[in-house]
């Protein structure tokens, strides 16, 4: 079992770095990511939000009930800013913008983005090129449903890589990295990125640094 990288250590906290390809619960015999961050740092932890086994990097796991419950409003209210990094092959329709829509389920556990706006999923994003048929993408989510950003993705024509379900091109693995975050934690900024290994390949260190930090980003403020 390969060991899971702590980020962060706090009194209410840890964060840890997420592989990608690890189930986020325990599934047919092998060990999720929260089992293992349990018994390799022997304490008890609570997950206060998931990421799903394509996506790795940043989770969060309160390591209190108390901890937890504050952490869940948080989440509710929308206040931790959650940033995430994709690679894809193709050229957006535009990029930057908004994606907004409902989610609506689809076959064999997959979703779909619905034109309707009842209770709409939404994501923003900023697109880099890097090279011929490679671009960067800054995800910010403000909103949590399944596959959100996936689905984000490919609606504007540029599925992310290794994210067969949602028509990416074959990769090593799933180009999606949940990179940083940024939230007031009982008057306390917690502010943190940190990026994969095959984010930092050559020809995405100096956009990287760019990206240092994400919550610096001026991202249009959303109506309503």
């Amino acid at each position: 079992m390969n060991s899971l990288t702590r980020v962060l250590e706090h009194r209410d906290f840890i964060v840890i770095s997420k592989p990608s390809g690890l189930n986020f619960h325990s599934e047919d015999g092998e060990l999720g990511v929260v089992e293992r961050a349990r018994q390799q740092f022997e304490c008890e932890l609570w997950p206060v939000h998931r990421l799903d086994k394509l996506t790795s990097g940043l989770l969060i796991l309160a390591t209190n009930k108390a901890a937890a419950a504050h952490f869940q409003e948080l989440f509710s209210q929308g206040l931790i800013n959650k940033y995430y990094l994709a690679l894809a092959s193709a050229k957006p329709k535009k990029k930057q913008g908004l994606v907004k829509g409902d989610m609506q389920k689809g076959r064999n556990g997959s979703w779909l983005l619905a034109r309707s706006q009842d209770n709409p999923a939404i994501t923003q994003f900023f697109s880099y090129s890097l090279a011929p048929q490679r671009r960067l993408f800054l995800l910010k989510p403000h909103t949590g449903r399944t596959h959100q950003l996936r689905v984000a993705m490919k609606s504007v024509g540029a599925p992310i890589l290794g994210d067969k379900r949602y028509s990416g091109e074959d990769y090593l693995r799933g180009c999606l990295h949940a990179y940083a975050l940024d939230f007031d934690w009982r008057g306390e900024q917690i502010q943190l990125a940190s990026a994969a290994e095959l984010f930092e390949c050559e020809g995405l260190s100096e956009q990287l640094t760019a990206l240092s930090e994400p919550w610096q980003v001026s991202f249009p403020k959303l109506k309503g």
